[in-house]
Parts: C-alpha cells; structure tokens; sequence
C-alpha cells in the first residue's frame, strides 16, 4: 500500500529539474543559469514581485552602501551597457526597476511563481528527489534545490511586552508598505540605530512633528556623499568594466577600493589623520580600507574608532548628546553604516535620543511605550531591529536531509557548510551565498554569480559524470567550518555582539558565520574545481 500510495503521490506532483527558492538577485541569476544549462527550473516568491531585499526593504531613505557602478551584473555584457544608473549610490526604487528590467530583458517571470511561499523541502532517499511543498498547495519534486533565501530576509522584531496594546501604527523597516508612510504631524519613535534606522531617521525627522529615537547601542557611519552620478564617469567605467571586475575579484570584500597596504601604528599621528580625512571626504565603505590592519589589530582600530568619535563630537552640538551616540566598540565588527545627514538630525529641536542602556524598554502601552520609567507617547513606532541573518530564512522551511533530519536540528549549535554551499546529509541542495561564504561580508553580487556560476559548472560536471547525487562528505565540512573559524578568530569582529554572529536574537548559536576574504573564498572555490570538485561526494 505504502508503494502504491507514493506512486499516487508521484504522478499528482511536477517534476523539475530544479526549485529556486527566492527572486532576488540570486534567485534571478539561478534561473537564468538554469536555462542556459537546458534545465526545467521553477522559483517560488513570497512577494508579488521580483526583488528580494529591494522588493520588501521600501523604507524611506532605503539605499546601496555598494556603489552603483558596482552592484550589478556581470554576466551579460549587453546588460551592462545598456543600464544608465542615476546615482552614485542607487536608492531602493532605482535597484528594484533594475531587478524588474533584468527578469523582463530575459524573460524570467515566466518561470516565477509569485506570492508563493516554499512551506518544506523534504529529500526522498529513495527516488533521489526534493519534494516541495507551498502555502498555496503546490506538491513538486526536483532533483536539485537552491536556495536563495537571501541573507538578511527574515525580519527580526523584539518580542517586548505590550506589543498587542499598543494602539498606533507600526511599521518594520524589512516590511514596509508598498503605499508609503505619511508621518506628517505625528510623534514617532524608531527603535534601532543600525543600518536601517541610521538611514531612515533623517528622513522622518524631517516629516514627523517629532521623532523620539531609541538607541540601545551607538554604530559607526560614514558619510555616503552621495551625488548624481557622472555620466562621462559611468561612460569610463562601463568602458573598462572587464578591468573593473578584475579588480574587485582581487579585493578582500569584492569592492574597487584601493586599499592601503600600510599599518596604522606605522604612520605617525599626522599621516594617519590625512589617510582617515581622504577617506572620509571620498565617504563610502572604502574607510575600511584606511589601513592594512584595522580589522586585525586594536591599537590600529581604535585610531580611527577616535577620529570617527571625533567627527561625531565637531557635528553634534550637545556635548552630552554627541557623547551618547560616540561608539565604544570596535570600527567594522559591526557593519558599518554608510549615511546622509544623520548626525546632523540630532541637532534639530524636534529630535530626542533616548539611551536605552540607562533606560531600557520595559513595555509598549496603549499609547507609546515605557522606557527607564517614563512614558513616550507616540502615534507611530519604527522597528529597525535588523534580521535574523544568514539562517532565519532557511531555517523558516521545513528542511529535511538524509533520514528526515532537519536542517534546524544540525545546525542547533551553529550553521555548518562546505563552502557555505552545501550541508552534508542534504543532498542536491544548494544555498547561494549561505553562511561560510564571503556573501555579507563582500558586495553581494558578485558574490551571488560566483555562487551560482560555480553551481551551475557543478551540474555540467555531475552530468558529464553521470553523477545523480551529489553530498558534501563531512570531514571537508569540518575542515572548512574550522577554517571559517580560524579566519574570523584572527580578526576584531567577534569582539562585539553583531547579526554576524547571531547575538542580536535571543538563544541563536554565537558563531561567525561569514567567511572574511572574497579574493581567498574565490581561489580555494576554483581549486576545488580544479581538483575534481574535492570534498564532495558524486553517486
């Protein structure tokens, strides 16, 4: 009966050669591969639009910290010569009509089935499939499952007291609403000084009658200097665009920025001024670049976790206030902010930093919330408390391997990878950018067509050898997990508590779950290939 049962069970469900899970950048580019590899693929999208991070994330303010010029694709030439970017750093609205362009150029929405949610991803040992399951009742198998899930897509909101009593709006920048938020004559308060938070708290201050700011831990920024972009700029640059992309390649973050090659404490005090002032005057996340050794050594960050204190101290007028929101930890081991206006904004009258390490948050009430003891009445509430990074969107589906084990039981201690690729006991399932890559830690896209571009070269090679199945063997699991380790304990990003490591969720392993080092992750990847795909096991 069983037998017959699963039979049954076979023919009512499609058949495909490969599931993708997400329309982003990643996803994009996986079915696009796909086809060029003749395979039948399907991407599922919770959305009801292509996009990924650039289809949810539509707060105001919302943009690239990656320069336009260089988060795009590389695979199509055409592409890249026919895309006019209109500023240096393109905001969410430019990203997302580029996105859209891109799945229309070449035809992808055929292909994606949109407000479409993958529920579970079972693996059935004895036919050698994926059987997926939607929201929407669709049943599948595929051989192969990749998923681009996407780093930061799994929103995180505190789980604070009185969240269901309180009686305004309230909004999470990772979900905002696709009609936009009038804030006009209304007291807000936005929770969070991260990446999110630093980006729309300008914005709303100028619209809101007042903004009340909740800042549990100061973050570094740098200015973004953003500007339109030059057009005989982006004519040179699309020009040499083949140059460019070496250069990236051959960068630590994936990133055309010259980095400078000296040590901080081998500069004296003068010289190490004048390299931070260039850097800043240039803005961007090229500041990480000041010197050799910021990421390595705590005598050489903490100059520039100085200058950039400094720098907070010359723009905000309360000493008091520029004291709160100085940062005591170390330059990058949380990701730095890249920003328009935002010290500034502590400067007008209608904002209030509320510190909460002296005052922390004791509960949402009916009209604002609780925090140190006094209340705050507010008519809306901002949570710009980041993601679940890394894991929270595959951890979200019911994963099951070899023996129906589940993803989230093996990574219960921490997320383990080969490659950041695969996970042994999975068999046929691919994660794009998954954690023990470089993916965060590295401009991601072309950290996703080396991801995609090494699996579909991994696909050509698996028919070439008439290869069905293919697993991570566990020792060269463990070996790179090490690695992953080794690396990141060498540097000062552990020293904080950041989404890298998980500490912003409450019971989330602590482990370091990005590989530093993109010119190193490509190398040991081609290697890899070249030594007949070592570490992974072909049947």
């Amino acid at each position: 009966m069983a037998g017959a049962a699963e039979t049954a069970r076979d023919e009512a469900s499609e058949r495909l050669d490969a599931v993708i899970v997400g329309a982003g950048f990643g996803g994009l580019y996986a079915l696009y591969k796909m086809r060029e590899l003749g395979l039948r693929a399907r991407v599922f999208e919770a959305g009801d639009g292509v996009g990924g991070t650039w289809y949810w994330n539509r707060y105001p303010g919302a943009r690239c910290d990656v320069e336009s010029m260089q988060y795009s694709y590389q695979f199509s030439d055409e592409l890249a010569q026919e895309w006019e970017w209109s500023e240096r750093y393109a905001a969410q609205p430019e990203i997302l009509r580029y996105l859209e362009h891109v799945a229309d150029r070449f035809e992808l929405r055929r292909d994606i089935r949109f407000e479409t949610r993958v529920e579970r991803a079972h693996w059935d040992e004895e036919r050698g499939l994926w059987r997926i399951g939607t929201d929407r009742g669709d049943e599948l198998s595929a051989r192969f499952c990749i998923m681009a899930t996407g780093c930061l897509s799994s929103t995180n909101t505190p789980d604070f007291d009185g969240v269901e009593d309180f009686e305004g709006d309230s909004y999470h920048t990772g979900q905002w609403p696709h009609e936009g938020v009038d804030f006009a004559g209304k007291r807000v308060g936005v929770i969070g000084t991260g990446s999110s938070g630093i980006q729309s708290i300008p914005l709303i201050a100028r619209e809101a009658l007042h903004l009340t700011v909740f800042q549990r831990t100061p973050n570094y920024s740098v200015p973004a200097h953003n500007a339109p972009l030059d057009p005989d700029k982006q004519a040179h640059i699309k020009e040499n665009y083949a140059r460019y992309r070496e250069q990236s390649r051959a960068t630590p973050f994936g990133l055309v920025n010259p980095p400078n090659e000296s040590a901080a404490m081998d500069a004296t005090p003068e010289e190490r001024r004048a390299e931070y002032e260039m850097r800043w005057a240039e803005g961007g996340l090229g500041f990480m670049m000041s010197f050799v050794d910021m990421l390595v050594s705590r005598e050489s960050n903490d100059t520039a976790a100085e200058f950039i204190r400094g720098k907070i101290r010359e723009t905000v007028e309360d000493p008091e206030l520029a004291e709160a929101l100085c940062p005591d930890t170390v330059v990058g081991c949380k990701r730095l902010c890249v920003d328009t206006d935002y010290w500034e904004t502590y400067n007008r009258d209608d904002v209030r930093l509320v510190d909460l390490r002296k005052n922390p948050i004791e509960r949402l009430t009916r009209r604002g919330l609780r925090a140190g003891g006094e209340e705050y009445e507010l008519d809306a509430i901002v949570f710009a408390t980041g993601f679940d990074a890394m894991t929270g969107a595959l951890l979200r589906i019911d994963i099951r391997g070899v023996g129906g084990r589940t993803l989230a039981d093996k990574w219960d201690a921490g997320p383990v990878t080969y490659l950041g690729l695969m996970t042994a006991g999975f068999p046929n399932l691919f994660t794009i950018t998954g954690p023990g890559s470089p993916s965060v830690l590295s401009n991601m896209v072309p950290s996703i067509e080396q991801h995609v571009d090494f699996i579909g070269d991994f696909l050509t090679h698996m028919q070439e050898r008439g290869a069905a199945r293919v697993d991570p063997e566990p020792d060269a699991e463990a070996a790179w997990v090490a690695h992953v380790n080794e690396v990141g304990d060498a540097t000062l990003f552990p020293t904080c508590n950041s989404w890298y490591l998980g500490a912003n969720i409450p019971g989330k392993p602590r482990v370091f779950m990005p590989y530093l080092g993109f010119l190193a992750y490509c190398e040991k990847c081609d290697e890899v290939a070249a030594n007949d795909y070592a570490g992974f096991s072909l049947r």
